[in-house]
């Protein structure tokens, strides 16, 4: 028992009518409690810090209300969700030493072909534990870390103390990052020394596998001064009759001269409430681009959020996502300009098809502070069928007279004469269909690597098809 262990003042006897499955996987009862966040962090072994940081997450999560605004979540009954559940595997460092029963479904997912790839490191998520994690050795022998979170806590407890739900997400930020901050499990942490390029991507796949289930996995990226890492990663889950809740949460500091680079394919059932948070800092001369790509869920509230701290600090976001029957896709960017010579670029795509809504809600805010600044925004949805919906609700807040912004609109449907010119040369109106949504959808896909283009363009394709969760 670690020295830590006094100050969870916890009995494991009380945990001995808990939910194990036929593979002697752990399956907390529904709902979150003190009990459930002390074992977490027991179970864990975390320093007396991060359990105080949990059960200060609690405390304000219980005391805050569910926000009102944006999609309808008022089917999400946060008592029924299961918030942590250990499939019985260890971390293993080679494809053959996981769990066959767990490899199998990776392999469904392509995760070791990914691997074989041109990629840095690969990580692997199985409900609330990481099952697989592996840096290749010249990275390593460079000084780049590629951990999960668990891992990193234990091995690196000073770093992560300082930068881990203090300035780029706080704890009290919102009502599901307090829920966050208290059962948070797993995820990635990323450390590249000053000076390195990590000129190949790292990725980690996420994988919420368990009815009503949630996963809560924390993603902290650190890129020190003139870094530049790419970090890509996947998240999907089952199709279930109970809902399932995703509130995970990206931390991203870009130090001077430093880059990040954050893709992301969500690939949740419509079961699913995707409630994420994203937020990078930014500082001098540094840059972050997100990527998004969001399908699946049923309601979605997503907004990558860049703090544009330091002087010729920059930003870029640009994302699609895909809302068919059933679905409410609530998605956007914001940027704070605090620097001077700032600049951003938002540029977010909509589908909506069969009756889907999405809304396009985002921000832009230039501080006083914020010389020179630039912004654009331009946000293009695109209509299939009847009945669908498309929203946006832009906020710009400026306070500077020099600061340069500029917003667009546009919605659309496919047109009768694309459609004819495309079913003239043989086309079925499905597959012309197909083909115009993949044009609309390039701009994201293009800037992916080509495999991960290539995978997007077949989720929207088979989202175009059959609408399937």
């Amino acid at each position: 028992m670690s020295k830590n262990s006094s100050v969870f003042n916890l009995d494991r006897s009380k945990y001995d009518d808990a939910n194990l499955d036929a593979k002697n996987t752990y399956i907390s009862k529904p709902g979150v409690t003190e009990e459930l966040v002390r074992k977490i962090s027991l179970d864990k072994n975390e320093p007396e810090w991060m359990l105080n940081k949990r059960l200060k997450g609690l405390k304000f999560f219980q005391e805050t209300k569910v926000p009102t605004w944006g999609p309808d979540i008022s089917k999400l009954d946060l008592d029924k969700i299961v918030y942590y559940i250990t499939p019985d595997a260890r971390q293993a460092k080679t494809w053959e030493d996981v769990p066959s029963d767990i490899k199998k479904t990776f392999e469904k997912l392509g995760i070791p072909e990914a691997e074989r790839k041109a990629l840095a490191g690969v990580g692997g998520q199985y409900d609330s534990s990481t099952v697989y994690h592996n840096l290749k050795e010249e990275w390593g022998k460079k000084g780049v870390i590629f951990e999960d979170m668990d891992t990193a806590v234990q091995k690196y407890p000073e770093m992560i103390k300082k930068y881990f739900m203090i300035n780029c997400v706080p704890v009290q930020d919102h009502k599901f990052s307090m829920l966050h901050a208290a059962v948070w499990s797993g995820g990635t942490f990323i450390y590249v020394p000053p000076g390195v390029e990590v000129d190949i991507p790292l990725q980690a796949y996420f994988r919420m596998n368990q009815a009503s289930g949630g996963q809560f996995e924390h993603t902290l990226i650190i890129a020190d001064k003139g870094a530049t890492i790419h970090y890509i990663e996947g998240c999907s889950s089952p199709k279930y009759s109970d809902n399932s809740l995703h509130a995970g949460c990206v931390e991203l500091y870009v130090l001077e001269n430093a880059r990040i680079v954050y893709s992301s394919i969500e690939n949740w059932s419509k079961n699913t409430f995707n409630l994420n948070t994203k937020r990078a800092l930014v500082y001098k001369n540094g840059k972050v681009e997100w990527l998004n790509g969001n399908m699946g869920s049923s309601r979605t509230m997503l907004y990558p959020c860049s703090v544009l701290l330091g002087e010729n600090s920059k930003s870029e976001n640009i994302g699609i996502a895909f809302a068919g029957q059933d679905q409410d896709q609530d998605t956007g960017s914001k940027v704070i300009h605090l620097g001077k010579n700032t600049s951003s670029l938002i540029k977010a795509k909509s589908i909506s098809k069969d009756g889907g809504i999405s809304s396009y809600r985002g921000l832009v805010k230039i501080s006083k502070f914020a010389e020179n600044a630039i912004s654009s925004v331009d946000c293009d949805a695109l209509m299939v069928g009847e009945n669908s919906v498309s929203n946006t609700y832009p906020q710009m807040e400026v306070e500077r007279e020099d600061a340069q912004v500029i917003h667009e609109a546009k919605v659309g449907k496919i047109g009768e004469e694309e459609l004819y010119y495309l079913t003239s040369r043989g086309f079925s109106e499905e597959q012309a269909k197909q083909l115009i949504v993949s044009g609309f959808a390039n701009e994201v896909a293009r800037r992916l690597p080509l495999e991960y283009a290539i995978e997007l363009n077949k989720l929207i394709e088979l989202e175009m098809e059959s609408n399937l969760g």
